[in-house]
């Protein structure tokens, strides 16, 4: 099994100067996953080349076992510094699709036409795809074959309001994951603030926040798997 992994290219919080990109264990949590599973991981950002990091999901206070296995690992720190530009892959070359969140994907990838093309179509085709934390914003612009927003009348999850105050971010991100997904007619639902949480609609996988990152990996090898 072929996976594409695509992480933002964004490195900053708007226009407050503060640094951010995608959030580690987010990457890290669901790299592992689908290595034990023996698929062949592929790493794609818009720009190519090293992903930021959001310097905050390598803090003492939110490293994993994951993470740590991450930063020390050569193999994995290797495909990170050499992404691959999002415009030069066909959904055509992968089974399944992964999107890690992180903040930055809500200012590049959300309004990104290759990533939303990569989305309709590896869904169009019968594969499917998952996307954690504030990587289900990247639906936004996101059409069903019919012109209709993808996420209407799906089931669906992403980082909610109440976690997005508790970031204090609230008035800094473009846009709310929650109240995008509810305002294009998602049926979106949530647990307790950073307590994992996936839900899948068909072949849509989406999870609610870091914590919710490896049981979306783990949701998507079994839906992959019988789909295969």
């Amino acid at each position: 099994m072929k996976v594409l992994i695509v992480l933002t290219s964004h490195d900053r919080l708007g226009d407050t100067g503060r640094p951010t990109g995608f959030w580690l264990e987010e990457l890290a949590a669901p790299y592992y996953r689908f290595k034990e599973a023996g698929w062949e991981i592929t790493l794609a950002s818009p720009r190519g080349g090293r992903p930021p990091l959001d310097p905050k999901s390598n803090e003492t206070a939110f490293q994993t076992e994951q993470t740590r296995r991450f930063e020390a690992d050569p193999e994995a720190t290797a495909a990170l510094a050499d992404t691959v530009r999002l415009d030069t892959v066909s959904a055509d070359d992968y089974d399944t699709v992964f999107y890690p969140g992180g903040h930055g994907p809500l200012w590049d990838l959300a309004e990104d036409t290759h990533s939303a093309r990569l989305i309709e179509t590896t869904l169009r085709t019968g594969k499917p795809i998952a996307l954690v934390c504030h990587a289900p914003g990247v639906l936004r612009h996101t059409l069903n074959e019919d012109g209709t927003p993808l996420v209407r009348n799906r089931k669906v999850t992403g980082f909610t309001n109440s976690e997005e105050e508790g970031v204090q971010l609230t008035d800094i991100v473009p846009f709310l994951v929650e109240d995008e997904l509810v305002k294009l007619g998602g049926h979106y639902t949530k647990t307790d603030d950073w307590q994992p949480y996936v839900v899948q609609d068909g072949l849509l996988i989406t999870g609610q926040n870091p914590a919710s990152s490896g049981p979306a990996a783990d949701t998507l090898i079994k839906l992959a798997t019988t789909h295969a």
